[in-house]
């Protein structure tokens, strides 16, 4: 038995459609908070539990059976991600699952800039810790983010960043059928596994990729990091997502995005999409 979490979002969501066309409906569960949202899973015949990480009770019983888990990272603004996701490792532990696969990033790190790659590093720490086998999927950074990431260009001609650095911009779309994959094997690989597409370009080169597209110079600049936050704010952004957003930059210049690596390539069996496929899409969104 397969159990995936979050199915009800886009990435999960997706890893259990790709599930579904190898497996029958009676070897997958899906948890989520709202067991009505998945009504179109249930439909399918798949069983639907429910499953909240801030309640550990309804975890240990949504888990029961699962041979294999996939977990999803808590996208909960207002939790304790580390902590729920301790809840779930620890549900896992006691309702016997043999594997714990978890959407982790490929930032991963106690050290990084951003936030999210904190709380990563600290929940690959919590299943390590654990005596699961357990996988770490880092997904390189998902590049349809590109649409917010680049800033209003279309409106002011240019890419304007607080820090540049290589980021290996990979479809989510692609990073859930990995995980597909990976559930699928009879052994699965044990510890982090990094998940990106096969390039990384800067700001700086994605500029240049829309001057391609849009047949007009997009200019580039560097803006100071505190001068980045004053005039996102003055356009009527909020101080604290800014903020946040702030430490994704100032990861990718430091190159915690940088590395590429071949096996979302081999799990695919074809080549990932790239960053110039997700330009083209802001370009359509743009015009």
């Amino acid at each position: 038995m397969i159990t995936i979490t979050g199915a009800t979002g886009a990435l999960n969501g997706a890893t259990a459609d790709h599930l579904l066309r190898h497996l029958p409906a009676s070897d997958l569960t899906v948890v989520t908070r709202d067991p009505a949202k998945a009504a179109g899973f249930a439909d399918r015949g798949v069983a639907v539990r429910p499953g909240d990480y801030d309640d550990p009770a309804t975890l240990r019983t949504a888990f029961a059976g699962a041979d294999r888990l996939l977990l999803v990272s808590s996208n909960d603004p207002a939790g304790d991600t580390v902590a729920q996701h301790r809840n779930a490792v620890d549900a896992a532990v006691a309702a016997g699952v043999r594997h714990v696969s978890y959407t982790s990033h490929q930032g991963a790190g106690a050290d990084s800039p951003f936030v999210p790659a904190r709380h990563h590093a600290a929940t690959e720490d919590l299943l390590a810790a654990s005596g699961l086998r357990w996988t770490s999927l880092r997904n390189g950074f998902y590049a349809h983010s590109l649409q917010w990431l680049l800033g209003p260009w279309a409106a002011t001609g240019t890419v304007s960043v607080p820090a540049d650095g290589p980021v290996s911009w990979t479809a989510r779309e692609d990073a859930a059928e990995a995980a597909a994959a990976l559930l699928l094997q009879d052994a699965p690989a044990e510890g982090p596994v990094t998940i990106t597409a096969t390039g990384a370009p800067t700001f700086a080169d994605l500029a240049r990729r829309l001057s391609d597209r849009v047949g007009d110079e997009v200019g580039f600049e560097l803006v100071d990091p505190e001068r980045w936050v004053e005039r996102a704010v003055a356009a009527g952004q909020d101080e604290r997502m800014v903020r946040f957003l702030l430490g994704m930059y100032e990861a990718a210049g430091a190159g915690w995005f940088a590395g590429t690596d071949p096996t979302l390539r081999a799990l695919l069996g074809r080549e990932p999409r790239s960053a110039d496929d997700a330009l083209d899409d802001v370009v359509a969104a743009a015009r």
